[in-house]
């Protein structure tokens, strides 16, 4: 799981001003990150199916912020797709 010092590293290199903690990219950027994790666990541990519950959630909810964000902004969005590698 992330510790303290890597979650807060993860805020600051995609915060959109100082004190942004909870911005949609932030959080697509730490679910990502949760994600990647999860799944090298998973790899691991094929039969670990709690966890596997909990890696299509975490999928689910990133899509959700990123939904939203396209919703709402759509150069955040495309910025965000690039710097994240994810399309």
């Amino acid at each position: 799981m992330l510790d303290t010092k890597k979650k807060q590293t993860i805020i600051k290199k995609n915060q959109t001003h100082e004190k942004d903690t909870g911005s949609p990219e932030v959080q697509v950027a730490i679910l990502s990150t949760k994600i990647d994790e999860l799944a090298k666990h998973l790899k691991k541990h094929k039969k670990d199916n709690h966890s596997r519950r909990g890696l299509i959630k975490m999928v689910a909810d990133r899509r959700t912020h990123l939904k939203y964000l396209q919703r709402k902004s759509k150069p955040r969005y495309d910025a965000l797709m690039k710097k994240m590698d994810l399309a």
